[in-house]
């Protein structure tokens, strides 16, 4: 895998590349600049598979280094890294990979480098989906589903059995470490007590499959090292499904703006969402970002012509998702008071109010507490 390193901090980059070299024996480090434009100069010379690029920069902004990069090598991934928590959102309109917040911490790099790698590897086998595939859904929670039947929620042995095989599903096609799965389960038991709990909880995971007739997904035991991998074999993922599907839609006008409407609802919630993994928190962040970054733009296309209703109603379908999400309740006070209906204005900030400071005990955001107030003068 052929990298390319960008940041115009030297020290950063230094830093970033001795983590990099570090860790990662198939990756090739081909050029790191610390002069942005220098980059697309390079890459063109070296032709990297993935970027690891810095957002800020006083020379280029970042996202636009990143579009040139996309549009003169096909297939680069772009992972983001960034000192600003704003740009993670805007980094999606890319796209990109993933987004690494700095300063780079060595377990979020390994994540980083693994998901990179899985989707090289992705793109390499990758084959025409068959209409007769079975499914695997995590949207919410694990639900099985085959052709033509209706999903079944999953009923295992054991809580660690479900764990076991949500860990090693975002994980797939890699094997996984048994001591990192022993930590994971047991992580305040000594290793010598729980490899025996360990054997017992992959055979209950087994038996699920095998009872649910998913047998074209196996459990192989690590050839280099003690470890699993799980092998998934032509069955789908929704999330992934999902995701593809989101890159593909394009731009977003008049002609595209219902296969957006489709994709975006097909979004079922907090991937792995009923499970307190707190492993499972970046994959669930990273998929939310890319929702909410959607569903606000469709919400801007449809006030921009003049359809409050359908803004209104994807901003509902947010704040029922998210009710901590602060700015669906801002943008529905907007498009509610460009309809003339005061009563909901108010309901929505009596609403925010209460979920935010009463449940969540935050504070409201000042500019909505400043349009909020102006606009009681007005009206009043």
């Amino acid at each position: 895998m052929k990298v390319l390193l960008v940041d115009d901090e030297p020290l950063a980059l230094i830093g970033l590349r001795m983590a990099l070299d570090g860790e990662f024996d198939d990756m090739e480090i081909v050029a790191a600049y610390s002069n942005p434009t220098e980059v697309i100069a390079g890459a063109m010379e070296h032709a990297p598979d993935v970027v690891f690029l810095d957002i800020h920069m006083p020379e280029i902004d970042g996202l636009k280094l990143a579009r040139q990069l996309q549009a003169i090598i096909q297939g680069i991934e772009i992972v983001f890294i960034t000192s600003y928590d704003q740009y993670a959102i805007r980094a999606f309109e890319l796209y990109a990979l993933d987004y690494i917040m700095k300063p780079v911490e060595r377990h979020r790099l390994l994540q980083t480098v693994m998901r990179v790698k899985e989707k090289l590897n992705w793109k390499g086998s990758m084959k025409p989906p068959k209409s007769d595939s079975s499914w695997i859904c995590c949207f919410d929670r694990i639900r099985f589903r085959h052709p033509g039947m209706e999903s079944q929620t999953v009923k295992w042995r054991t809580s660690r059995a479900q764990e076991l095989f949500a860990y090693l599903l975002l994980h797939r096609n890699r094997t996984v470490s048994r001591s990192t799965l022993l930590e994971l389960l047991w992580p305040d038991i000594e290793e010598t007590n729980t490899v025996q709990h360990l054997y017992t909880e992959i055979y209950h995971v087994r038996q699920t499959l095998k009872r649910y007739k998913l047998d074209m997904i196996s459990i192989q035991s690590g050839e280099r090292e003690a470890g699993y991998r799980l092998d998934i074999g032509e069955a789908r993922v929704d999330t992934e499904a999902w995701e593809q599907a989101v890159k593909q839609l394009g731009q977003l006008d008049a002609s595209t703006v219902d296969a957006y409407e489709r994709t975006l609802h097909a979004y079922e919630g907090r991937y792995l969402g009923q499970y307190e993994y707190i492993w499972a928190e970046h994959e669930r962040e990273r998929l939310r970002l890319i929702w909410l970054y959607n569903m606000t733009r469709l919400s801007e296309f449809y006030e921009q012509h003049g359809m409050q209703d359908k803004a209104i109603k994807v901003n509902r379908r947010v704040q029922d998702l998210y009710p901590e999400e602060e700015s669906c309740y801002f943008a529905l006070m907007k498009l509610y008071d460009a309809v003339g209906s005061k009563i909901e204005v108010e309901e929505q900030y009596l609403l925010l109010q209460s979920r935010l400071g009463s449940e969540l005990e935050l504070p409201i955001g000042a500019h909505i507490v400043r349009w909020y107030e102006q606009w009681k003068l007005i009206t009043a």
